[in-house]
């Protein structure tokens, strides 16, 4: 089969060898990142390249650098001026973790109303819910994924911060508005 049939081969060999590096499967990548193995495969062999989501999500996975990353980014041929910096985070005992994606733009809190949590051999995503439309149906606001090791983790910290919290509670004072009235 001609390149010209395989317009992003040199993407699919990269990904393929940082998939390789970690001795993952197609299968346990996939399930990761949460794609079907045949897409993936599909992108291994250079016959697609990801959109820039999915993208983001296997240099996430697969902990690229810096400038593994903006390879990959370069060989997909999207803009650079839109690829996320990575930062390494240090766990406890001061080793380098996978990096950590950052996002430009938007700091703002969503709340949500439910959560909806799917455990595989692969890792943890959960899909963050808010009531939307007349019917209210559920609409996912914000998916996160993770490995079992990083949600065993993050569920220690959660547990650690509310415990705190409730230690030092102090009752808040009742704040309103100024044209709501204050309840007695």
């Amino acid at each position: 089969m001609s390149n010209e049939s395989k317009p992003f081969h040199p993407l699919g060999k990269q990904l393929r060898g940082l998939r390789e590096r970690l001795q993952e499967s197609l299968a346990e990548v996939s399930g990761a990142v949460e794609i079907d193995a045949q897409i993936l495969a599909k992108y291994e062999l250079g016959h697609e390249r990801p959109t820039e989501d999915i993208l983001l999500l296997l240099i996430s996975h697969f902990g690229a650098k810096d400038d593994e990353a903006s390879k990959l980014w370069e060989l997909a041929g999207y803009q650079m001026d839109k690829i996320p910096g990575t930062q390494m985070i240090n766990n406890d005992d001061g080793q380098a973790q996978h990096g950590v994606m950052v996002m430009p733009g938007d700091a703002r809190i969503v709340y949500t109303d439910m959560v909806h949590v799917m455990v595989n051999n692969f890792g943890v995503v959960m899909n963050f819910l808010q009531g939307a439309g007349p019917q209210m149906q559920p609409l996912a606001i914000a998916r996160i994924g993770m490995s079992r090791e990083h949600a065993k983790s993050v569920l220690e910290v959660l547990k650690k911060t509310l415990e705190q919290s409730e230690h030092n509670h102090q009752p808040p004072k009742q704040l309103s508005s100024p044209d709501v009235p204050k309840s007695d």
